[in-house]
């Protein structure tokens, strides 16, 4: 099997299953009322058990450089997506500031969860997961911090206890118990209920996400505002992903380490600033085309980014 064909292999399913979230959502069968439990189930019950499915006994979380350099360069990478984005004003041409703000969160945002974790399991191995699980607590870090700020105007408020949640106490109960080397003592039975719940959180997160982008929809007129959609694509799918893989060529890490920021280079904006721009009072129609134009270009652009970023690297 070719390169090429290794990769549309695994694109294509997580495509396919979000084409599927749309499809489902224009038939009623995915109700907008039930988005939140769903997505509460998944995040608090079906995503921990995924982490602690692929992280239990995993030697990527045992290396000191992946525990420290992962989640410092997912906040790191963030922050610098978000202040460059902010600085595009002439690109996207917004004069207001929770326009320009909003803006800065949403490209500087990658997809940085749900959309790249099936990738690396169908791409890669269960080392280079349990990395992008560190590298993952960095972005939850940023955006709760960093982006919240940049939304309210400076102020974190309560807000940054949600970086107290499920998914992180997950890793770092497997880092822990990894560490002690207690992880061969969980009994086979639990290893088997976290398999399977697991096993749901990806297509179950990846209905979910297109699910509500379906909803956008009907709001998106690229006449309205196509220099946001043009800036936005030329921002976080043509430049931002350039900086992620010299990033990986000059600093030193692991493999894994270099696949996880590998496969984040390829991905569009995250779907989450949409309901922060909500929650904040910023502006939603931005997040939303910034949102949707990546999203819609993502499928072509994902493997030509995988497939140049593995040549660029090296793996």
């Amino acid at each position: 099997m070719t390169q090429t064909s290794t990769i549309l292999n695994a694109v294509v399913p997580v495509c396919g299953v979000m084409g599927l979230g749309v499809f489902i959502r224009k038939l009623n069968w995915l109700t907008e009322e039930a988005d939140n439990s769903l997505m509460r189930v998944c995040v608090n019950v079906l995503l921990p058990c995924l982490i602690l499915d692929k992280s239990l006994g995993n030697p990527a979380l045992s290396q000191p450089s992946n525990l420290l350099l992962a989640p410092l360069i997912g906040f790191l990478l963030i922050g610098v997506g978000m202040l460059i984005a902010f600085w595009a004003s002439p690109l996207h041409g917004l004069r207001e500031p929770v326009g320009k703000r909003t803006f800065a969160l949403t490209v500087g945002m990658h997809n940085y969860g749900y959309v790249p974790l099936p990738l690396a399991l169908l791409l890669f191995d269960q080392a280079t997961t349990g990395v992008l699980f560190l590298h993952i607590i960095g972005v939850e870090m940023a955006m709760w911090t960093l982006g919240v700020m940049l939304l309210s105007g400076g102020n974190i408020g309560r807000d940054w206890r949600k970086l107290i949640n499920a998914p992180l106490l997950a890793i770092v109960l497997a880092v822990a118990l990894n560490a002690l080397g207690w992880n061969t003592s969980v009994p086979q039975v639990v290893g088997t209920v976290l398999h399977w719940l697991g096993g749901c959180a990806i297509p179950l997160a990846l209905i979910l996400i297109s699910a509500i982008m379906a909803d956008h929809l009907g709001e998106f007129h690229s006449a309205n505002g196509w220099r946001v959609i043009s800036s936005a694509v030329f921002l976080r799918i043509g430049l931002l992903p350039v900086l992620f893989l010299i990033l990986v060529r000059v600093i030193p890490m692991t493999e894994e380490h270099q696949r996880v920021l590998m496969l984040e280079a390829a991905m569009p904006t995250a779907v989450f600033p949409i309901k922060l721009a909500k929650l904040y009072k910023g502006d939603p129609a931005t997040a939303m085309r910034a949102v949707l134009s990546t999203a819609v270009v993502s499928p072509v652009t994902i493997p030509l980014w995988i497939k140049f970023g593995i040549r660029f690297v090296g793996l």
